[in-house]
Order: C-alpha cells, then sequence, then structure tokens
C-alpha cells in the first residue's frame, strides 16, 4: 500500500468513524436524551470526535501493517440511557445506529460504480464500501463495549442484561484478543466480501 492509499483509507475510515458516533448521539436525541447535543458532539467539526488512540494510532498502525481487517473508532458519544423515552428498547435503536449509517454509506458509495469513472476515482469508492461494511460488521460484534452488545442487552431479561453488561470493563480486551489471534478477522473479513460482492466491489 503506497502513501496514497494509506492518506486515502485513513481519511475515508476518519470520516466514517464520525459519522458513526454522530448517528448515535442524533438517534440517542430523536428519543430523548441530549446529552451529546449539550455535549456538542452532534457536529460534523472532527475536533470534538478525535480520540487519539483510536482515531489516528490504531489505524495507522493497522494499515502500515496491512492488517486484512482496518479499524478505528471516534471518541464515543456520551448517551444517557436512563434518559431515552423507553430505554430498554430505545437502546437497541441508538446502538444500531452506527451500523446502519455505515451500511448506508457503503451502499450510497455503490451508487457511483455503475458511472464511467476514472480508476483512481472507482478506487477510493470501493475503498470506502470496504471501510464502512468493516466498521457495520466489526461494531455489531456482541461483545460490550461494541454496538452489537446495545441490541443484546435490550432484548436480555433485566437480570441477565446486568449480568452482562459487566462483561464492557473487560471488553476491549478481550476485542484485542481476538484480533491478535485472527478470531475476529475469520468472522468480519468473509462477511465484508459477502457484502462487498452485491454492491459492486
Amino acid at each position: 500500500m503506497n502513501v496514497y492509499q494509506i492518506l486515502t483509507v485513513s481519511l475515508i475510515l476518519f470520516f466514517s468513524v464520525i459519522l458513526h458516533e454522530i448517528a448515535h448521539g442524533w438517534v440517542a436525541y430523536r428519543l430523548g436524551d441530549p446529552t451529546a447535543k449539550l455535549a456538542g458532539r452532534l457536529t460534523l467539526n472532527p475536533i470534538p470526535h478525535i480520540d487519539l488512540f483510536g482515531t489516528i494510532i490504531l489505524p495507522a498502525f493497522l494499515i502500515m501493517t496491512h492488517s486484512p481487517v482496518v479499524l478505528g473508532w471516534a471518541k464515543p458519544v456520551p448517551v444517557d440511557f436512563s434518559s431515552l423515552h423507553h430505554p430498554k428498547r430505545d437502546m437497541i435503536w441508538v446502538g444500531l445506529a452506527g451500523p446502519v449509517t455505515n451500511v448506508l454509506l457503503a451502499v450510497f458509495l455503490s451508487l457511483f460504480l455503475h458511472l464511467n469513472l476514472l480508476p483512481v476515482v472507482a478506487s477510493i469508492l470501493k475503498s470506502g464500501i470496504i471501510v464502512n461494511l468493516v466498521l457495520a460488521i466489526f461494531n455489531l460484534i456482541p461483545i460490550p463495549p461494541l454496538d452489537g452488545s446495545r441490541f443484546v442487552m435490550g432484548v436480555l431479561p433485566y437480570s441477565l442484561a446486568r449480568v452482562y453488561a459487566r462483561l464492557e470493563r473487560y471488553g476491549i480486551i478481550i476485542v484485542f484478543l481476538l484480533l491478535y489471534f485472527g478470531v475476529l478477522n475469520s468472522v468480519i473479513w468473509p462477511a465484508v466480501v459477502f457484502l462487498a460482492h452485491y454492491l459492486g466491489v
């Protein structure tokens, strides 16, 4: 991967994770929680969303080491689930908002692949599709604090949801162990390839 490709993928990932987080905050706001809005996080200004490790260091490391899966995240948007109109149900929609946004971005970018584009433009669009599909599928993994865990907590009975939520303090460690041993790559990448095929990549 040359410098141009690294910069392109980095920029696509950067803005995709920002839109992912804004989606969480916007849906939470629509469902009764103004926390993200009051914190100034419902903005396209990238500065409030930057997480030094998740937005810059980790993606750069994965790109430069030619990892088959490039991951990253913005600073999580604050959500007070107790402020939602229906906390248990609405946390599902707040959690799904980010991955759904990434899928919609991938679909939107795929629409332009049918045009007679310069190869360099088509390559950028394909990178954008892949990055957004990776973000969507990765975040749907049901390991707290990933978005898939919000769906699980929303459907579990309260007693089980409380026990499940305790995993959150160990969640990032579990995720990195699964990445290190290639478990997540074997799950994420086949799903990305399958979906990307139907989007013209």
